[in-house]
């Protein structure tokens, strides 16, 4: 039987570092369902769909091929063929894909997708809804966030440190409209599962999260 290892929380909480260092560690899987989203939202912005034009989502949706693959332990997210694993990290992309993910044909997309990697693997998943939604039986659920201020610091010293320039103030705004979105969405919204245990990491190092994460782990194995 499988192992699952479940971890939700808002936009830039770390959930996609944190969970690639617990994958890794333990050698399971790492699955980035934002990733898959991403792809999505990307190829609706190339097609310049809007995210309000649910008809036109929804016809192009068949149009669409997501699958994963792992090269040296890291997710590559193939779309169409194309790795797109460097190309769905832009603003716009994350804005887009926080809006068409809550859309029902977009989830169904994509769910049995996740849900056969987790029956197949050892897995740690990442994302807005695994605990409560995706992996319901996941062994082991955490709720991982940090405060607003931190999390846009965080931001916004990872997009200057590419050498782009950007503001802080309006990261915050779009983190904090992101959290909105996620939070009040109809379908599968961004919340704590009952069993999830909250971590707050915004006074807390990367190996500091990783190490609770794992103790966590070993003490429900």
């Amino acid at each position: 039987m499988s192992y699952n290892i479940a971890i939700d929380g808002p936009a830039g909480a770390g959930k996609s570092t944190i969970a690639r260092r617990v994958a890794a560690e333990k050698s399971f899987i790492y699955v980035d369902t934002g990733a898959m989203y991403r792809a999505i939202a990307l190829y609706l912005i190339r097609k310049e769909i809007r995210a309000e034009d649910t008809e036109a989502i929804k016809q192009t949706l068949s149009e669409i091929e997501i699958s994963i693959c792992y090269e040296n332990g890291e997710q590559q997210v193939i779309l169409n063929g194309e790795n797109v694993s460097g190309l769905i990290r832009t603003e716009q992309v994350g804005n887009m894909a926080s809006k068409t993910s809550a859309l029902p044909c977009v989830r169904e997309k994509l769910l049995e997708l996740q849900r056969t990697l987790a029956r197949e693997h050892d897995v740690v998943m990442d994302g807005r809804d695994i605990g409560t939604n995706i992996l319901p039986d996941a062994q082991l659920k955490v709720y991982l966030t940090a405060s607003v201020d931190t999390r846009a610091r965080r931001r916004y010293l990872e997009l200057r440190e590419k050498g782009q320039e950007c503001s802080l103030e309006e990261i915050r705004k779009d983190i904090e409209q992101r959290d909105y979105q996620d939070m009040h969405r109809k379908i599968a919204p961004l919340c704590q599962a009952k069993d999830a245990v909250f971590l707050d990491s915004s006074d807390l190092t990367i190996d500091q999260v990783v190490e609770r994460i794992r103790g966590l782990c070993e003490g429900k194995k």
